[in-house]
């Protein structure tokens, strides 16, 4: 019987020191594509997703940063138009992601202190994010409706330059050159000034290198890259340089390692890419001797294309803590990967949208 793409594969059982840390920590992954068109099955187990609500309790996960993904279009008024319509309808479907269906309880979270009380209250938050700012076209004023959507990221770019910067992987099929901007341009840097008046973290993974270092010199809250790896273990124009990690590290920014195959580790031969938990953390020991513990947290992009060997689905985040126990980290170490870190970045980002409407 062939098994569906989201069943785990046969691994050890976690040791019961892992999985009595696992399920007391507040762990949350960063970056998790919904499918599209909305099923309305995010409390159902599903075989397809990754990611439902139902793996996210069985797999003890606290909370979920759900993304509005959209794909990169021509950069003209329609292409605009359609994409800003599609976010929005997205954006929607994950502020449906709440209630209680067959056993489970959901609660969208926009803030901080909403993502605890969801979790002191044993309910899961599912928070509300957008990847692409090819979403709002080249109107920053639409990132307020984002925000009133509970949306607490954007992710400044895809695979394509956009209206607001270029990107590290361009596409010559919507006809890109290498560059298109130099790094941000100037409807981008008016994104991040509206994102960091709105509470929204600037989200650089996607992004050109030109465009990760102006965005930390921009923005007045620490950066984020929400689903990268490291560029020195893994050769990807996708992945964060030692320069970029150095630049992170001086904004107080986090790069969030994730589960997929292609930015971890480099292809050998003509075989498939495969990696596996070890690899994972192989990339979050190098962040932590670069720049320190406090500068790097855990995604798996599931549903958009993130699984490796031990974490193919939200029933195996315990398999990452297992590895992170066995290399010597603590429990506070682990809790600030599993969430803690992010976390902080999002009060920052709510300190100084408050101070913003308080000067304003």
């Amino acid at each position: 019987m062939t098994l569906p793409s989201s069943a785990p594969v046969s691994q050890p059982s976690a040791s019961s020191a892992a999985r009595a840390l696992h399920n007391a920590l507040f762990t949350l992954d960063s970056h998790i594509d919904i499918p599209w068109p909305d099923q309305g099955d995010a409390f159902v187990d599903t075989e397809t997703r990754r990611v439902d609500l139902p793996k996210m309790q069985q797999g003890g996960m606290s909370a979920g940063c759900f993304v509005a993904y959209i794909g990169q279009g021509p950069v003209t008024e329609k292409g605009h138009a359609d994409a800003q319509t599609q976010c929005l309808a997205m954006l929607d479907a994950i502020n449906r992601m709440q209630g209680t269906q067959n056993g489970v309880t959901a609660r969208v979270c926009s803030t901080v202190a909403d993502m605890l009380a969801a979790q002191a209250a044993g309910v899961l938050a599912v928070v509300p994010a957008v990847e692409n700012g090819y979403a709002m076209g080249d109107d920053p004023a639409l990132l307020a409706q984002f925000r009133a959507k509970g949306a607490r990221y954007v992710t400044l770019t895809h695979n394509g330059h956009n209206a607001l910067a270029d990107a590290a992987v361009h596409r010559p099929s919507l006809g890109d050159k290498p560059e298109r901007h130099g790094g941000l341009s100037a409807v981008g840097r008016d994104a991040i000034a509206h994102m960091n008046r709105l509470g929204m973290l600037v989200d650089v993974s996607h992004s050109a290198k030109s465009t990760m270092l102006q965005a930390v010199q921009v923005s007045a809250v620490p950066v984020v890259a929400s689903h990268s790896c490291v560029r020195t273990l893994c050769d990807h124009p996708r992945n964060l340089d030692d320069e970029q990690l150095d630049a992170l590290k001086e904004s107080g920014g986090v790069i969030q390692i994730t589960a997929m195959p292609a930015f971890l580790k480099p292809r050998e031969g003509d075989g498939p890419r495969t990696a596996n938990v070890a690899d994972f953390v192989d990339h979050i020991d190098y962040v932590v001797k670069r720049i320190g513990p406090e500068y790097v947290g855990i995604s798996s992009d599931f549903d958009g294309g993130g699984a490796i060997e031990g974490w193919q689905n939200a029933t195996q985040g315990v398999n990452v803590t297992e590895e992170l126990l066995r290399r010597g980290y603590d429990r506070s170490e682990i809790a600030a990967f599993w969430g803690g870190n992010f976390m902080r970045l999002l009060k920052k980002a709510e300190e100084v949208a408050e101070q913003s409407a308080i000067t304003a």
